[in-house]
């Protein structure tokens, strides 16, 4: 009873926690630029990909679907990392960590082969500021960002985000439909 007790309590705080006031990044916006910390304590920006198709993926170790949801990435990073796109040469994903240990959040990066050279992380959990910018309240959340920084795709999983690049890749197929 008192496990229940203060799992609805952690839920609650945590809920009641997250600022109410939080942007909300839609499809169409410019993506808000992203400055941190990678996992080698470089800094890096989400503008310095302008050019490239980037899928911002908001994650945390701690997070079972997130990390279920890993493998799908890896394959798209894979598949896509060297295509041509509509708006967008190439494809990389920027991961953001909610993490707050670093040495969790870089056990998954390697346990999971998050390849990709783009991850960072305040290591200030849900108190992150890239999280506070695009108002993310659960988590795995992502945004597909297109070569002109336009959110073109909001919470793919699965299969979608493959669906989502193939609609943009700049294929013989695709211009004749544009």
């Amino acid at each position: 009873m008192i496990k229940r007790q203060l799992l609805l309590l952690s839920i609650l705080s945590i809920v009641f926690w997250l600022p109410t006031n939080a942007q909300s990044v839609k499809v169409g916006d410019t993506a808000p630029d992203i400055v941190q910390t990678n996992h080698k304590g470089e800094l890096v920006k989400l503008s310095d990909l302008r050019g490239k198709m980037v899928l911002v993926d908001f994650w945390a170790s701690w997070c079972v679907p997130c990390r279920r949801e890993n493998p799908n990435l890896v394959e798209a990073y894979n598949e896509y990392k060297d295509a041509e796109f509509i708006n967008g040469n190439g494809f990389t994903i920027f991961s953001v960590s909610l993490d707050s240990k670093k040495a969790s959040w870089l056990k998954a990066i390697k346990d999971d082969n998050l390849v990709w050279p783009y991850h960072v992380s305040d290591l200030k959990g849900w108190r992150s500021e890239p999280a506070k910018k695009y108002g993310i309240r659960a988590v795995p959340a992502n945004y597909l960002i297109d070569g002109d920084g336009k959110v073109v795709a909001v919470y793919l999983r699965g299969d979608k985000i493959e669906e989502a690049l193939e609609k943009n890749e700049d294929t013989w197929l695709n211009q004749i439909f544009r």
